[in-house]
């Protein structure tokens, strides 16, 4: 189901209207539309704010499996999810032009904009979502107060930041950003066919960097409802003249980095922009104020590479909207003693800590050049075409074996 056309209009109502709810979410991407789905069917009064009436086109997530899906199948999404994205079961992975492992599982690729679409869609109020600009906030213990750029005011127990990396309004409250990484990573976006429309060999593949000097950490081919699109997550300068290479000469560029992709591509081309996006790994310092919450990126970045965002996001959603909001709500006031029993839970904090670990680790095994990462990386590698292999010979072997060791 793509995005209902009605939820795109504001209330009919006059400009010094004063709108009063029980959460007001400000940032309709993927986190605030589905913070604002789950709390409104759970029968809470909810504002979900966005200055766009539809989202777009932009190179953010464009996945989703793994445990992302597991979320999405407990918070009641996943028919949905089914319904816009392209799903596929298995991922060809590969290194120096050789099978390392195939990857099981479902999985859907879809444009991220079409997932903000399908979460927008899944509110079951349109009024109650609003296409205007929060430009000011002041939160208490009570009672918070926002102020839109047509005049209108919202007053709600409990707000809620899904704003991104956009942190003009945290800072008005105070808070910073701190960085941990800056340019950490850089992504590239864009959609690849074979000469004459012919299929690929394989549902979806990985081709993982070969030399670390190239500061390649992988590519990712899936299916997309417009094709198979590809990402390409490094380590590098962005100021490498590479960087400016793979926009111009994709297909040579992606060619020399990864000589051994080439025998599983055969003839392919390029066939839209590349987009690229260069990522700080950063969090959220002075953030435990009253009546406020942050999510998402508002609070941390991931990096891309890692494939730690999405889960991020659901986890902050999940707790966040299913566990500690329908107990706030619950008695008066919106307190800090309130607030900081989402930043503490034990799922947010494991997710959170997982992401950077995560990060560092996936940038050390790609680009590390001392001797304790080139052999970390081989073994690595070894260890999977192992096992791999051993599960061809004895098929669920590998599954038992797991299964007999969390016994």
């Amino acid at each position: 189901m793509l995005l209902n056309d009605q939820l795109t209009e504001a209330p009919a109502a006059g400009a010094d209207q004063t709108i009063v709810t029980d959460i007001a979410i400000v940032g309709g991407g993927l986190a605030g539309s589905l913070a604002a789905a789950v709390l409104a069917r759970a029968g809470h009064r909810v504002i979900l704010i966005d200055k766009r009436a539809v989202y777009p086109e932009e190179f953010r997530v464009e996945k989703i499996g793994g445990q992302q899906l597991e979320i999405l199948r407990r918070l009641g999404f996943i028919r949905e999810l089914a319904a816009v994205g392209r799903a596929y079961n298995s991922v060809l992975n590969v290194r120096e032009g050789k099978v390392v492992d195939i990857s099981v599982g479902q999985a859907f690729g879809l444009p991220y904009d079409r997932l903000v679409a399908m979460a927008r869609a899944l509110i079951p109020d349109p009024s109650s979502f609003i296409v205007d600009q929060v430009t000011g906030v002041s939160c208490s213990d009570h009672v918070q107060h926002l102020a839109l750029a047509s005049g209108k005011r919202i007053s709600s127990r409990l707000v809620v930041l899904a704003t991104g990396m956009a942190g003009a309004l945290g800072h008005s409250l105070g808070m910073t950003r701190r960085v941990l990484a800056a340019r950490h990573s850089v992504s590239f976006g864009f959609t690849i066919a074979r000469s004459g429309n012919e299929p690929f060999p394989f549902e979806a593949l990985t081709c993982y960097g070969e030399r670390p000097a190239d500061g390649v950490d992988y590519l990712m081919l899936f299916p997309v409802p417009a094709g198979m699109r590809a990402n390409l997550f490094m380590f590098s300068d962005p100021a490498d003249p590479v960087m400016r290479e793979l926009r111009r000469d994709t297909r040579s560029t992606l060619l020399r980095l990864m000589p051994g992709l080439q025998p599983f591509l055969g003839d392919f081309h390029v066939v839209d922009r590349v987009q690229s996006w260069v990522m700080d790994l950063s969090i959220l310092e002075k953030y435990l104020q009253p009546g406020v919450v942050i999510i998402g990126d508002a609070f941390q970045t991931n990096c891309p590479a890692a494939g730690t965002g999405v889960c991020r996001l659901l986890v902050d959603v999940e707790r966040l909207c299913t566990e500690h909001i329908p107990r706030w709500l619950g008695t008066p006031g919106m307190g800090i003693e309130k607030i900081s029993q989402f930043y503490t839970d034990r799922d947010k904090k494991a997710a959170d800590r997982h992401s950077l670990r995560l990060a560092r680790f996936r940038q050390a095994l790609t680009s590390g050049n001392d001797l304790r990462w080139i052999v970390q990386r081989r073994l690595h590698f070894l260890r999977r075409t192992i096992m791999y292999r051993l599960d061809r010979i004895h098929p669920g072997w590998i599954a038992r074996f797991r299964d007999a060791l969390g016994a």
